[in-house]
């Protein structure tokens, strides 16, 4: 399925009137059905489905491994993903009833309890890294985006060790980006303990939560953190950068882990 779409419009520039065509980001809504049950319905892009299913639900503890996954079906034309797993408790459809309407983009959604949030522990062990290094991940980052050059409608998302992008994804929502990289990380059993995430959105509580959920101890963004996001941070020990840009950057948590 095509990730853009084509309108006809009117480019101004200055005393300039040209009529062209213009290439748009899709928004697509996209139904996840568990086990036979309506569960959300995500504005998100018509690419990485599969990922973006299994990031959702794992980021808001619905599962916790690539085992409890049973079938996952993706309906493109009526833009619905169909998952079973083996734990077929009601936890799913009591979460339903207690969404909470977070900052994301496009009204995000998440299962916002106090349970669930014990799943972001503190990281125990951080890399160091060099200044250089994360200078040199994100130059790569910034040329990854060839739907955000052409449309300039999307947020990007990757995971990387210090010296390569091993995924990389987009998407019109930050937490739907960062849910498609998880995802496809659970799917591929990749070992995260020592891994980058970089985000080109702003660093809100939840997209903190849902990288600390996974053990990932560095998350670096082009924008900025929130203050809570900063707490959180510094209290669960994750090295969290904003700002990343060219030859600039932000460091809100764990300064002895950055060698300059």
């Amino acid at each position: 399925m095509k990730e853009t779409k084509e309108y006809e419009i009117l480019r101004i520039k200055g005393d300039s009137i040209k009529r062209e065509e213009d290439l748009v980001i899709k928004e697509y809504p996209f139904t996840i059905y568990l086990n036979g049950e309506e569960l959300v319905t995500l504005l998100c892009t018509p690419k990485s489905l599969k990922y973006l299913v299994i990031g959702f639900l794992q980021s808001e503890g619905l599962i916790d491994i690539k085992e409890d996954l049973k079938d996952i079906k993706i309906d493109y034309e009526k833009g619905i993903g169909y998952v079973y797993t083996k734990r077929k408790d009601q936890l799913a459809l009591k979460l339903y009833n207690k969404r909470t309407i977070t900052s994301g983009c496009g009204k995000g959604t998440i299962f916002y309890n106090v349970i669930d949030s014990f799943k972001a522990k503190k990281i125990n062990k951080i890399p160091k890294i060099k200044k250089k290094e994360i200078f040199g991940l994100t130059e790569k980052f910034n040329k990854k985006s060839q739907l955000f050059l052409n449309t300039g409608g999307v947020h990007s998302c990757a995971l990387c060790s210090k010296d390569k992008i091993i995924f990389f994804e987009e998407d019109i929502g930050r937490h739907n980006a960062l849910d498609k990289v998880l995802g496809r990380a659970l799917l591929e059993e990749i070992d995260l303990e020592d891994k980058i995430i970089l985000t080109s959105g702003r660093v809100s509580s939840e997209i903190l939560i849902k990288v600390l959920k996974r053990g990932i101890p560095i998350l670096i963004s082009r924008s900025a953190p929130t203050s809570l996001s900063i707490d959180i941070a510094r209290k669960l020990n994750i090295l969290l950068i904003g700002f990343a840009r060219r030859e600039k950057m932000n460091i809100y948590s764990n300064f002895p882990s950055i060698n300059f």
